[in-house]
């Protein structure tokens, strides 16, 4: 194989419940972004630029869990996180309690580029935001009325509501009803309703052999403030190297403790394992019963992908014309 590859994202865990139209929606957000980003590929662009090129356009689309549209805490705030990595020098960038940042991942490259630190969080990666002049908004800009309503449910259901783009009116006639599908599973002893977290990403390989990652999320819905997943921790939600690119979704804390994103790599640099086989190997060896979706790309144009969940939204596309577009199995 050769050449470049791209793969996107839009999270791990989808709920079967969501309607059709929801699932051609996403399809086609996801082979949008495909094709802007095997544009600039096709163009000769690195794989840092493309990535975060994906990524903003994703944050910037309200369907998915990143910038607009990010899910709420339990104050009925955004606290956004994203994290960016270059494999060529293992450069990366990283923020978290992002609130009023339009593009969370652009600023993560900035840290990356301009700062001398590898992560920002909080007041100290806004007042950087401020530095670099990048574009920044109130808070409301964030906050859709689809997430209030679901941030009410989750409250009234005392859960952490991962799948918040399924509408109150298809789950159930009350906030009961809504809330009365039980998977069983907890997360540190409370009750996820329903697992579909929806981060996004995009790992890339240029056609020089270049690998960069990306991912983005506004975390889960009714978080409490404060709280930290995998994606702006290098080497459990993202990583890059010189020999593959990885981006993360699904349960946060789960992945933090795998450091799944670097195990992808580790086991292809030191147990000599394939990208599709390393990808296999840390999705059913490393979660402890954690569930997560994972995208991948390898120095030499491999595209791989592997989830534990229901469902996976992803896409790929390659130089040699290959795309393809799916959610389920």
């Amino acid at each position: 194989m050769g050449g470049w590859a791209i793969v996107v994202h839009g999270g791990a865990g989808v709920d079967p419940r969501l309607p059709e139209e929801r699932q051609a929606a996403a399809k086609r957000i996801l082979a949008r972004c495909l094709e802007i980003g095997a544009a600039a590929l096709s163009a000769g662009a690195a794989a840092v630029d493309v990535v975060e090129m994906v990524v903003r356009e994703l944050e910037t689309d309200p369907f998915f869990n990143s910038g607009r549209g990010s899910a709420l805490t339990a104050r009925g705030t955004v606290e956004m996180e994203a994290s960016i990595m270059d494999g060529r020098d293992r450069r990366c960038g990283a923020v978290s309690g992002i609130t009023t940042v339009k593009n969370p991942i652009t600023l993560a490259r900035r840290v990356m580029d301009f700062s001398p630190h590898s992560c920002q969080a909080i007041h100290g990666a806004e007042e950087c935001a401020v530095e670099q002049g990048v574009e920044l908004l109130e808070n409301d800009y964030f906050i859709t009325d689809q997430n209030l309503a679901m941030l009410k449910l989750a409250k009234e259901a005392n859960a952490i509501l991962f799948d918040y783009r399924v509408a109150a009116d298809t789950c159930g006639a009350s906030a009961g009803a809504a809330m009365s599908f039980d998977t069983g599973i907890q997360m540190n002893g409370l009750p996820i309703s329903v697992y579909a977290p929806e981060t996004v990403g995009c790992v890339v390989v240029d056609s020089t052999g270049g690998c960069a990652a990306a991912t983005s999320t506004g975390g889960l819905m009714n978080k409490k403030c404060g709280r930290i997943g995998d994606s702006p921790i290098i080497g459990a939600g993202t990583y890059a190297c010189d020999v593959c690119a990885v981006s993360c979704t699904g349960e946060g804390e789960a992945i933090i403790r795998a450091t799944l994103a670097r195990d992808v790599a580790a086991v292809m640099e030191y147990k000599g394992l394939g990208l599709q086989a390393a990808i296999d190997y840390v999705i059913k060896e490393r979660l402890d019963g954690g569930k997560a979706g994972i995208i991948a790309v390898g120095k030499d144009g491999e595209v791989g992908y592997g989830f534990n969940s229901n469902g996976m939204f992803r896409g790929c596309a390659t130089e040699d014309g290959f795309m393809e577009v799916g959610i389920w199995e």
